[in-house]
């Protein structure tokens, strides 16, 4: 699939986050590439998104991910039915324009809370989505206090 241009539909993920307990989201991805995979914590979304975009080589990485084991190959990948797909916490569309020094650019869009918004690294994207499902806003600098 080297060289293969990718339609609109494929790259964007919908993220349906079904249970936000200690800050921990729990749900499912779903692409048209993929199908549904579910998550069960932030380390797992993760993983699972760096994992799609490996497969799809869409967008190209920037670095080679480095690991202490060998990477997983040949997996099958089943099309999605194409159904919008809700969670019960919040629904995100996140699409991953550039994989660059070695973290993800983007945007997200807030399905319930019809807001989207740019992210310029993975960190970025994981506080927009603990913004949006604790209902705090964005993260505050922290003052400094003088001694």
């Amino acid at each position: 699939m080297q060289g293969r241009a990718w339609g609109n539909e494929f790259q964007t993920t919908t993220v349906c986050v079904d249970e936000y307990d200690g800050q921990v989201p729990k749900g499912r991805l779903y692409n048209p590439y993929w199908g549904m995979v579910p998550f069960s914590s932030l380390m797992e979304f993760l993983l699972s998104m760096e994992e799609l975009l490996d497969s799809m080589n869409f967008p190209q990485s920037f670095t080679a991910a480095r690991s202490f084991s060998q990477p997983r190959e040949g997996m099958e990948y089943i099309p999605s039915e194409g159904e919008i797909q809700a969670g019960k916490c919040g629904t995100f569309a996140v699409r991953v324009y550039f994989r660059q020094n070695a973290s993800w650019q983007g945007s997200v869009s807030w399905l319930e809370g019809g807001r989207e918004e740019r992210f310029r690294s993975v960190l970025e994207l994981a506080f927009l989505l603990n913004s949006a499902l604790s209902g705090e806003g964005p993260p505050q600098k922290a003052k400094r206090t003088s001694a």
